[in-house]
């Protein structure tokens, strides 16, 4: 089966298409980051036409670089959430619309179970059960996967997700869009025990995250200690090394609630090198190892849309002819497979 995958949540345009026996055939990703770059963030309605621009001439190049036909494809899989409204709109209208004049099954993808399946992209994958810890701009989630469509909500962020904490500190420090990248990159000249932050909801029972209160604290330094070269550095690597402690304890509570040896994560914040390095360290304490895709794929990408779509169409679901969204959709509501 070859499916056709399309996202667009947010502000990349994703396209790829995955085939059941060969892997991926083709992936192509357009982002969006100089059109947002001037104004700190995403502005929903220049996201929305700018994937109305690049949607289908990305999928006419997908398909050239896999070789193969609109005919040849079996299935198209779309992103209806969560994420922007209008965004969503564009890559599920044109999904739709495209099975239909094509006479194949569409199906509506959660945007979390695509980054939660994303490591399955890969030639060494999880197998169910696992513990899935998923970080991202939006998102900070701990979930029991039993099996597709089987999720159990463990943990979440009540506030600020991970990766939203890594782009507020790092533009209160002036560095440009997206800036959470750039606080890594600048972490590795930094002292890590140079600032003591808070290990946000740490000291108490429950795997729920908070990163709003080390974010207020990361600005209370800036403004005091100034913004040096070094200063910075340090700023980002103790600011970095409280968000990885607090994502690694959570993850040590719920692999002792569930049980689980095997842990993925996923995600843009997944692609940091500290992060994957102690969740490593963590594992083989417990006997057990951790998953994650490659970093093309940590960050919104088509390849994991196709590939979630892939595992839902196979199982025979698929959408009726209403274009729909679901900017807000709790994953646990998703069907098993």
């Amino acid at each position: 089966m070859r499916v056709l995958g399309i996202e667009t949540s947010c502000d990349e345009t994703g396209i790829a298409i995955y085939d059941s026996e060969q892997g991926l055939l083709s992936h192509v990703l357009y982002s969006q980051i100089p059109i947002h770059a001037d104004y700190g963030g995403v502005v929903p309605e220049l996201a929305s036409r700018d994937h109305i621009r690049k949607t289908i001439p990305l999928i006419k190049q997908a398909l050239a670089d896999a070789g193969i036909t609109a005919a040849e494809i079996d299935g198209v899989a779309y992103t209806a959430g969560p994420g922007l409204a209008g965004a969503l709109l564009v890559g599920a209208s044109i999904g739709r619309s495209l099975a239909m004049a094509w006479q194949k099954p569409a199906l509506a993808v959660h945007h979390m179970e695509g980054h939660l399946l994303a490591p399955m992209l890969e030639e060494h994958s999880p197998e169910f059960p696992f513990l899935a810890l998923l970080v991202s701009g939006g998102h900070t989630q701990l979930v029991a996967v039993e099996g597709i469509g089987q999720y159990q909500l463990l943990g979440e962020s009540i506030d600020d997700a991970a990766g939203e904490a890594f782009d507020k500190t790092a533009k209160l420090m002036g560095l440009d869009y997206p800036g959470g990248p750039l606080l890594a990159k600048l972490a590795l000249q930094g002292n890590a025990k140079k600032y003591k932050f808070p290990r946000p909801m740490t000291d108490r029972p429950g795997l729920d995250f908070s990163f709003s209160g080390l974010k207020t604290s990361a600005a209370n330094v800036i403004a005091k200690e100034g913004n040096s070269p070094q200063v910075q550095a340090d700023i980002a690597a103790s600011f970095q090394q409280a968000v990885v402690d607090t994502l690694v304890i959570k993850s040590e509570r719920a692999l002792l609630q569930t049980g689980y040896k095997r842990l993925v994560i996923a995600g843009g914040v997944s692609a940091n090198t500290s992060l994957r390095e102690q969740l490593a360290v963590l594992l083989k304490r417990y006997g057990g190892e951790v998953f994650y895709p490659r970093k093309e794929f940590c960050t919104d990408n088509g390849a994991m849309i196709a590939l979630a779509g892939y595992f839902r169409l196979a199982a025979g679901q698929q959408q009726d002819l209403t274009i729909g969204v679901t900017p807000r959709w709790p994953m646990q509501d998703l069907p098993a497979v």
